[in-house]
């Protein structure tokens, strides 16, 4: 068994399929429109479907925000260099919650930043941290 994908419901599907691709780096995988059901599916990722867990953006016609809900903490994605990361998202537009920097009580870098319809990211580096 795997993770095959989390699905989030979105506001403006164009809006987070934009902020995903171009602010997050993810592709486009495919979509589905439902007319009848009234939604739209995107899949986004950074790769092959078929190798990794990717995000499903549903869009119920005619909704457009969402209350987040308490259960639902944050979507964790690995990064060379959470600093380098975060700065590249600022400069695409995105919003950075938590500057890049060791988790309290250890080492590990991570940063926070927020999509459009408000979900957080976690931004974990994978990489030996650099001086600054």
């Amino acid at each position: 068994m795997r993770i095959l994908h989390t699905m989030l419901r979105v506001g403006d599907l164009q809006r987070s399929i934009d902020f995903y691709t171009q602010v997050m780096g993810m592709q486009l995988l495919r979509t589905t429109d439902r007319p009848e059901q009234k939604y739209s599916l995107a899949f986004i990722g950074y790769g092959d479907e078929s190798k990794g867990a990717v995000l499903e953006l549903t869009y119920n016609y005619g909704v457009e925000k969402y209350d987040l809900g308490t259960a639902f903490g944050h979507i964790a994605i690995a990064v060379d260099d959470a600093y380098a990361a975060c700065e590249r998202i600022k400069a695409a537009g995105g919003t950075v919650t938590r500057a890049a920097g060791p988790v309290q009580g250890g080492s590990t870098v991570i940063a926070f930043v927020q999509d459009p319809d408000g979900y957080k990211i976690e931004l974990i580096q994978t990489k030996a941290p650099q001086a600054r």
